[in-house]
């Protein structure tokens, strides 16, 4: 069975790499705007579930992987930012308080389909003003939602986390690893055993 993985993420590709199954990447288009009345769970199921369908027309008989994590504030989603003042915005108001991470995820293969989503709590000690602002010259927020990378540099602000730290990455491993193997992707133990016992 085919499995493609709807992504552009570097970050996904190098998480989903970690199972071991051989899987091509495609890269989904889709309107990543929040609906009027949309809650952010609401959302991220949505955007993961469009991009899967997006890949699935066109690769009926195939497995399709697709996710979309966002970070969330009270209620509001802070996407990836615009450029570098709004990056330092954002992390002003994620220091020094709790915020949420959630990743949608949705696996499709012909007429099966499962959408979920997994919630993160992350906490970021005090930072103050010239620390925000050296993290923004690093050009580490960028490209991420919420303006920091957990796996990278902005991980010296981070006090602790509450769930899956790969879903504050971009895919709940663990959560997604049960569901595939409901749709009949498993690791191949037996190949792995003889390559450690070997």
């Amino acid at each position: 069975m085919q499995i493609i993985l709807a992504s552009g993420s570097p970050r996904r590709k190098e998480l989903f790499s970690h199972l071991g199954l051989d899987f091509e990447l495609t890269i989904p288009e889709v309107d990543e705007k929040v609906r009027k009345g949309e809650t952010p769970e609401d959302f991220c199921c949505r955007i993961s579930a469009e991009k899967a369908h997006a890949v699935a027309r066109h690769n009926p008989d195939s497995l399709v992987i697709a996710a979309d994590t966002i970070v969330v504030v009270e209620g509001t989603i802070l996407g990836k930012p615009v450029d570098d003042r709004e990056a330092f915005e954002f992390l002003r108001l994620l220091q020094d308080r709790t915020h949420e991470v959630l990743t949608g995820y949705t696996i499709m293969h012909r007429e099966a389909s499962r959408t979920r989503t997994i919630v993160t709590r992350v906490h970021f000690r005090t930072m103050s003003s010239q620390e925000i602002q050296w993290y923004v010259s690093t050009g580490e927020p960028r490209d991420k939602a919420g303006a920091y990378a957990v796996q990278g540099i902005g991980s010296i602000f981070i006090d602790r986390i509450e769930g899956s730290c790969t879903n504050v990455i971009g895919l709940p491993m663990s959560h997604l690893y049960d569901d595939l193997k409901d749709f009949g992707v498993a690791l191949n133990l037996i190949e792995i055993g003889g390559r450690i016992h070997g």
